[in-house]
């Protein structure tokens, strides 16, 4: 405190509002907050930078959830080594829905609407929602018609969209009563329905790999398209490296790649309407 009260002094004004039991930036202490910050910012850079060029290694880190990651990159993470070899991947891993500040980070994976003035973002898909099930689930639950057994809904339970909300008929009219599976973590959401234990909203940025290899398959021939746009975003305040541009470029390829294939294994859904709008 000592040293903070030299440096008001120094600068002949006021950092912090004092008051009891709390302390306060003021606006010149806001300034100099953020300038701290992004001074550091930089020296972290620099030191990557260091490290890249004595180990020719580069790191890249994304703000991505633990079901992008379980679902989406390890199945594909042999490809994405070959043809990046001299990056690695660092996670901040978000279990529920995404959200939060990418200020730490190289890249993350935010669904967005309207304006974004305070970062940079890249297009990946429209936020695309498909129910989906293991083939078995669908066979032996939905196409049999003297099935009386319940069906079973896995939701996410932060999740902004809802079975009600999406397919307000679909637990009713179409199979009967209903039972649920509720999970905090999207990746065990989609691994339960992968295990057959019922019918999961399906994201299709996350999805598509096991809608392509036929892991999972539409459960209804239904997609929606949400007023919401999947993005690759980074700060403004943090340029983006070669390095983390070469990931989002092939996060975006390979993902433009996996839902092109959907698109034509099952055109009941109708994706490339949702698709011609946007991309």
């Amino acid at each position: 405190s000592r040293m903070l009260a030299l440096l008001e002094e120094y600068l002949e004004v006021k950092l912090f509002l004092r008051t009891p039991g709390k302390t306060e930036l003021t606006e010149s202490g806001v300034i100099l907050y953020q300038g701290v910050v992004d001074g550091f910012r930089n020296i972290e850079a620099a030191i990557h930078e260091i490290r890249a060029r004595s180990t020719g290694l580069e790191t890249v880190t994304l703000s991505v959830s633990t079901a992008f990651t379980t679902h989406w990159l390890m199945p594909r993470m042999h490809k994405l080594q070959a043809q990046l070899p001299n990056i690695d991947l660092r996670f901040q891993l978000i279990s529920g829905s995404v959200s939060g500040s990418v200020e730490d980070v190289d890249l993350g994976i935010r669904f967005v609407t309207g304006e974004d003035i305070l970062h940079d973002a890249s297009l990946l898909l429209p936020e695309i929602l498909v129910p989906v099930c293991s083939p078995a689930y669908r066979k032996q639950q939905l196409e049999s018609p003297n099935n009386d057994i319940a069906t079973t809904l896995i939701s996410l339970s932060d999740s902004r969209i809802d079975w009600f909300e999406l397919l307000p008929n679909f637990h009713l009219q179409a199979y009967g009563t209903t039972h649920s599976l509720v999970f905090s973590d999207y990746a065990v959401v989609l691994q339960a329905a992968l295990l057959g234990q019922g019918i999961a909203i399906g994201w299709l940025n996350i999805a598509s790999h096991w809608l392509e290899t036929g892991s999972l398959v539409p459960a209804t021939p239904t997609a929606i398209a949400t007023e919401r746009l999947c993005h690759l975003v980074h700060s403004r305040k943090k340029p983006l490296s070669d390095a983390a541009k070469q990931v989002r470029e092939w996060i975006i390829a390979e993902t433009r790649h996996d839902v092109a294939n959907v698109a034509k294994q099952y055109p009941e859904l109708k994706l490339d309407t949702f698709l011609a709008k946007n991309l």
